[in-house]
């Protein structure tokens, strides 16, 4: 019995629907398969994100140490316990992972995914914050590129500065909606993320330096100057801007994670020096 087959047989088995709210498309090629668990060993602990009817997991439990899969859905998790309880190295917990602590249940894990696209990115904005070093994530090819892309290029997004920040990725693989039952309306793509040894940029305050990021790119068409004083003075930010050799005339967009930092840490250094 091929992946395909095995599939139908088990939805037809628990009478399973794919949950159109939970982003469900289970993924049935092979190939696809193999690439996500590529990088696992023997040694490795896998938290496996949304794992559904257990395909993928079956793969990791046959390469890895031990599977920690996290499972939303009560009925996947139901068909989960009953199609590894003979296995001894497969955990299943039923909870939504952005509630999870995952430094708590496998701080040195290495982490897998067919991520359901409605929240890509705030799966994968917990993860930065993690101690995991490792992820591999199948997601839609658009947030894929958006991802992978460099900062100041046009496909560039808040997401992307944010993953440059912390780490290095790259697309290893793109997978046609065709090997999804049901198919998605896009295509997917699997992503590699590694976590950098240090942060790309020194800035003094993070959450101030993703606030910019943020604002600007919600307003991505207008100057930086426009975007950027909705929560910075315009007079102060004019100061900044110029310091920074910035024009105010400049789009966010085509600002690298440098530049971000260098307004990010000349407007913190204003506010202390107001304070004092």
């Amino acid at each position: 019995m091929n992946i395909f087959e095995e599939t139908k047989y088990i939805m037809n088995k628990y009478d399973v629907h794919p949950n159109k709210r939970l982003g469900q498309n289970f993924l049935f090629d092979e190939q696809s398969l193999q690439t996500i668990a590529q990088d696992v060993t023997k040694e490795d602990t896998v938290i496996e994100i949304g794992p559904g009817l257990g395909t993928l997991t079956a793969i990791l439990a046959e390469k890895a140490n031990k599977v920690i899969a996290v499972e939303l859905d009560a009925k996947m998790v139901k068909i989960l316990e009953e199609r590894f309880k003979l296995y001894n190295n497969v955990q299943i917990i039923q909870d939504d992972i952005l509630h999870v602590n995952i430094d708590k249940i496998a701080p040195k894990a290495k982490v897998v995914a067919n991520l359901p696209y409605y929240i890509t990115t705030s799966i994968i904005t917990k993860l930065l914050n993690t101690n995991i070093k490792d992820i591999t994530i199948l997601i839609q090819k658009e947030v894929a590129e958006r991802i992978c892309a460099e900062p100041g290029t046009k496909k560039a997004g808040a997401i992307t500065y944010y993953v440059k920040y912390y780490a290095d990725s790259k697309i290893i693989a793109n997978v046609p909606k065709e090997y999804f039952i049901p198919s998605p309306e896009v295509e997917s793509s699997i992503v590699k993320i590694t976590k950098k040894d240090e942060k790309a940029v020194k800035v003094n305050n993070e959450k101030l330096f993703f606030d910019i990021i943020k604002t600007n790119f919600t307003q991505r068409r207008k100057t930086i100057l426009n975007s950027l004083s909705s929560i910075i003075d315009k007079e102060v930010l004019k100061n900044i801007l110029k310091e920074c050799k910035i024009e105010e005339n400049t789009r966010g967009e085509n600002l690298s994670l440098e530049q971000f930092a260098e307004i990010t840490n000349l407007f913190d250094k204003s506010n202390k020096e107001k304070v004092i």
